[in-house]
């Protein structure tokens, strides 16, 4: 198979370019959170400064963008009832413009390099990355649409454009046809279904984080206090990372099942406790019980814990059993 090296280089440059917009994104999200409106006293209670109709809409889970509007706050919206200052809000509408941008430019990237290599953009790390990269961006691009939470975008975009510079640089790998172990219609669903699930997953890990920071402050104002004040509030929070991780979990059912499936069909086994698939079932375990401990009362702030160890597992068994350790999977790892 003959690699078109012209549609390549293009496509690592429009790898490049959705870099620098990205982190360009990254600073103004940045900037929009130090812009952002504290407290007027830290004191203050949080009920004491939201009105009531927009704590209604929190406390219920049936807010809106438009408090004003009864029949959005039915749909569910998430609320952030602390708005922030003027510049704070051009800063993120900036930001959000150049997310979108950068998605274009990064979406483009991965199409050039699949039709540069004549198959799915996701057979080596550095694209496997990038393609994460991406369905996070989306997804965050999607939760924005409906929901009010741009200052959460720092806690976003921040592990975006880190894996994305590791990628690019650490991992990147030259445009060549997949590896024989690799050419198979399941590498299209199984890794695919990797890709999206931990997509949304990043954004709830971002999510349950800013959680923990909110709760932590809440327990002793003088921690974190700065950064608590100018975070969306715990439940917005708290119901973002509930609603990524119900969506992700299963999806991340459905890889871990293709990927038995395409296991016994090139290697004669559906499971084998190979590295890759016991982090990939621990994963899903914590998971299940980040999702059994969010429906329990009272479990809120152990439950996000429990989201963020999962991530935790998804990042160590993305990087460090890929190219760390050696197993089946091996042929997955740089280049």
């Amino acid at each position: 198979m003959t690699v078109n090296a012209t549609l390549a280089t293009y496509s690592d440059w429009s790898y490049a370019g959705a870099t620098v917009v990205y982190v360009l994104a990254l600073l103004l999200h940045g900037a929009q959170f130090a812009a952002t409106r504290r407290r007027v006293d830290a004191g203050e209670t949080e009920a004491a400064q939201v009105p009531a109709p927009q704590l209604a809409s929190v406390s219920t889970f049936s807010g809106s963008l438009n408090d004003n509007t009864d029949a959005r706050r039915q749909e569910g919206t998430l609320l952030d009832p602390t708005p922030g200052s003027g510049s704070a809000q051009r800063f993120g509408r900036m930001a959000v413009a150049l997310t979108v941008l950068g998605a274009g430019v990064h979406a483009a990237s991965l199409l050039l390099r699949g039709l540069a290599v004549q198959r799915v953009p996701w057979g080596n790390m550095y694209e496997f990355g990038s393609s994460i990269c991406l369905a996070a961006v989306v997804c965050w691009l999607v939760v924005l649409r409906r929901h009010d939470v741009q200052r959460l975008g720092v806690f976003v975009m921040l592990p975006v454009v880190v894996l994305l510079f590791t990628s690019g640089t650490l991992l990147y790998a030259q445009a060549a046809p997949l590896q024989p172990a690799l050419r198979s219609y399941w590498i299209v669903i199984h890794v695919f279904g990797a890709i999206v699930s931990t997509g949304m997953l990043l954004l709830a890990g971002a999510a349950s984080v800013g959680f923990l920071i909110r709760g932590a402050n809440a327990a002793d104002p003088a921690r974190f206090a700065g950064l608590a004040a100018r975070l969306p509030a715990e439940n917005v929070l708290d119901r973002l990372a509930y609603r990524a991780t119900i969506a992700a979990f299963p999806v991340w059912t459905f890889t871990i099942i293709t990927g038995a499936v395409w296991a016994e069909t090139a290697w004669g086994r559906y499971w084998g406790w190979d590295p890759k698939e016991t982090v990939a079932l621990v994963a899903w375990v914590i998971y299940a019980g980040y999702l059994h401990a969010r429906a329990t009362a009272g479990w809120r702030r152990g439950a996000a814990w429990v989201n963020v160890v999962g991530f935790a597992a998804m990042i160590f068994n993305l990087f460090f059993v890929n190219l760390v350790v050696s197993g089946f999977h091996s042929y997955a790892g740089v280049g």
